[in-house]
């Protein structure tokens, strides 16, 4: 089968909108040129160069991927990145070879050309791919396996209960390997709510954070879907005042600025979206006059797990987490 490789868009997908316009990057941009550096010595003796003082471990891992980028990917490989807002795999072929970008930022300074043909949602795979895709390096090969569930979600075919877990790669930092995954597993549970579930478990967020809060009742709530203020009443500011969309698809503009309108002195707004928002929607949040908070399945999870000890009985029953030590000198 041809080699497939996920490649991923930049620390928290900062490089996510570049892969989407039709190239994969990666870091190291201190490094210049590459083209030349057809020897993983040659590429070790520039790594060494540009970042001097790296931890052995760190520097052999980056050195691997970089030797990847630049001599085994090939014309017509199989292509992966993530999108952690929509939760989204895209799925393409590379159509370019390595080209050096002296003019761009470090995480843009090495690409090549991609074309994306489809997508597969993060919540319709096996476990098993889930697992092997959540690795945290820039850039690993994926199995036959994963890539036959990728194309058979991406084609809106079932798939099969169970896969042979692949786990073939090493995290570059064990630490930061454990903390990703457990974040993806964590909003894997998030998105498994109901809507009226995700309404309850934000309430419950904004009561670990000092509030006092109200779920609206089921039917028409003119827009608010939690309220919360320091007195629960709305009398002491800030009166804080949430709309819950919980579904797939990113929020439009329209959506943001009917709920701003809806929004008065003294208020300020939480727009949660599990699909997370288009360009458009961030602006209009943005440029508004009162303060509104757009947050996306990544920044509830961020905040769950910053607030989890706060959690009152109602809010750990939505959620369940236990909490990991971690030796601090590893």
């Amino acid at each position: 089968m041809t080699q497939a490789w996920m490649i991923r868009a930049g620390r928290s997908g900062k490089c996510l909108e570049h892969f989407e316009s039709g190239f994969v990057t990666v870091g190291w941009g201190a490094m210049g040129d590459l083209g030349n550096l057809k020897t993983k010595e040659m590429i070790l003796h520039a790594y060494e160069i540009a970042y001097p003082g790296t931890k052995p471990g760190k520097r052999n891992l980056a050195v691997g991927m970089i030797d990847k980028f630049v001599n085994q990917v090939s014309i017509g490989d199989l292509v992966v990145t993530y999108n952690s807002q929509s939760r989204e795999y895209l799925i393409g072929r590379i159509t370019g070879e390595y080209e050096h970008h002296a003019d761009q930022e470090d995480a843009l300074a090495h690409s090549r050309e991609v074309k994306w043909h489809g997508k597969a949602a993060r919540d319709k795979l096996t476990s098993a791919s889930k697992n092997s895709l959540g690795a945290i390096m820039t850039l690993f090969s994926l199995s036959d396996d994963v890539i036959n569930d990728l194309e058979r979600v991406s084609r809106g075919e079932s798939t099969p209960e169970a896969l042979e877990e692949n786990e073939s790669t090493t995290p570059e930092d064990p630490l930061e390997a454990a903390e990703s995954r457990s974040k993806e597993l964590i909003k894997d549970k998030l998105v498994a709510l109901d809507p009226d579930e995700m309404e309850e478990l934000l309430a419950a967020l904004l009561r670990a954070m000092g509030f006092r809060t109200r779920v609206s009742p089921t039917g028409p709530d003119r827009g608010v879907d939690v309220f919360a203020s320091p007195d629960g009443l709305g009398l002491e500011e800030p009166r804080i005042k949430a709309e819950v969309k919980h579904r797939n698809g990113t929020i439009g503009s329209q959506p943001i600025r009917s709920f701003i309108g809806a929004l008065r002195a003294g208020d300020r707004g939480i727009f949660l979206s599990t699909g997370g928002f288009s360009k458009e929607a961030k602006y209009e949040a943005d440029r508004s006059n009162i303060p509104v908070t757009l947050m996306d399945i990544d920044l509830l999870a961020d905040l769950v797990i910053a607030n989890y000890d706060q959690f009152d009985l109602e809010g750990r029953a939505l959620i369940q987490l236990v909490r990991i030590y971690w030796p601090a000198d590893h």
